[in-house]
């Protein structure tokens, strides 16, 4: 069965998909990019200030399904350069513990809204970790 997990702490959807979805145990992510949830609109910054609000929003979805970064089991990162690879890294390093997570990290030619950065994310609830 899947269920929809839709919060206003996190971007709101701008087409035809999910914030996220839960399905078997696990929670499946929409990307996230660098939206201010309140405006809709992309943050000001550089990749730093990007990958935190980036990292921010995927935290809002984690907790609205009653997970944490604790849960996640894969990431896949999309960069416009992967020049920015090292200072995304040291960000996306405050949020995740060993054990990591697995990632793939992708150089894409664009971003929705010109964003540098969308990550999305799959855990395990909590409930199916038991």
């Amino acid at each position: 069965m899947k269920n929809v997990i839709a919060t206003p702490d996190a971007p709101a959807a701008v087409g035809p998909y999910s914030q996220a979805v839960t399905a078997g145990g696990f929670l499946y992510t929409a990307g996230q990019i660098p939206l201010d949830p309140a405006t809709g609109e992309l943050i000001s910054g550089d990749i730093t200030a990007q990958t935190t609000r980036a990292l921010e929003n995927l935290r809002a979805l984690l907790h609205a399904a009653g997970a944490d970064f604790g849960s996640v089991v894969k990431t896949t990162v999309f960069l416009t350069d992967l020049a920015h690879f090292a200072a995304m890294n040291a960000v996306y390093a405050r949020y995740f513990e060993a054990p990591f997570p697995a990632r793939s990290t992708i150089e894409v030619s664009a971003l929705p809204k010109g964003a540098a950065v969308e990550i999305e994310a799959v855990a395990l609830l909590p409930s199916a970790a038991r």
